[in-house]
């Protein structure tokens, strides 16, 4: 995949790259707009921890930001696992996120089409993703694309210096 994809979106030119360090305040502000909207707790410093160990330890995942007309209007984290169910390499959509007055532009779409194209050069056999499910448009987005309900439920045990987000 190219180093950064270029697409014209409702409402402007569209770029998504890898990020870098240079983008970790803009990523921070995006996740303190998502953490804010779904009514989970924000820890700056732990955030920025986590961006910065991804964008430096590319073995762990990726992370990519959508700008609009040079602006962060988006970002993407892909990160990566092991399944023996798979027979391999699994990823996990760990943060989809669009700036409000950018939505409803095909930005959305773009990022998840920029990691699902993603994942199979990583040598990913399997993506998961959790919804909210009070969020039936993201829903409709990843179903779109070919995510299934598994019948499963995903459970969460919070391990030592794990705080809780909600």
């Amino acid at each position: 995949m190219a180093a950064s994809e270029k697409a014209e979106s409702e409402g402007g030119a569209l770029v998504t790259r890898p990020a870098t360090r240079r983008d970790v305040a803009a990523l921070l502000s995006m996740m303190g707009a998502d953490y804010e909207e779904s009514g989970y707790r924000f820890d700056e410093e732990r955030a920025a921890a986590s961006f910065l160990e991804l964008i430096e330890r590319p073995e762990l995942g990726r992370v990519w930001v959508a700008e609009l007309d040079g602006a962060a209007a988006g970002y993407g984290v892909l990160t990566l696992g092991y399944s023996l169910e798979y027979g391999g390499r699994d990823a996990f959509v760990d943060d989809l996120f669009v700036v409000a007055e950018h939505r409803r532009r095909g930005i959305g779409r773009t990022l998840l089409d920029v990691l699902l194209a993603a994942a199979p050069e990583l040598g990913v056999r399997a993506v998961h993703l959790e919804v909210e499910r009070s969020n039936p448009d993201a829903r409709r987005l990843y179903e779109v694309r070919g995510f299934t309900d598994n019948e499963r439920q995903l459970l969460t045990l919070r391990l030592a210096g794990a705080e809780e987000a909600t």
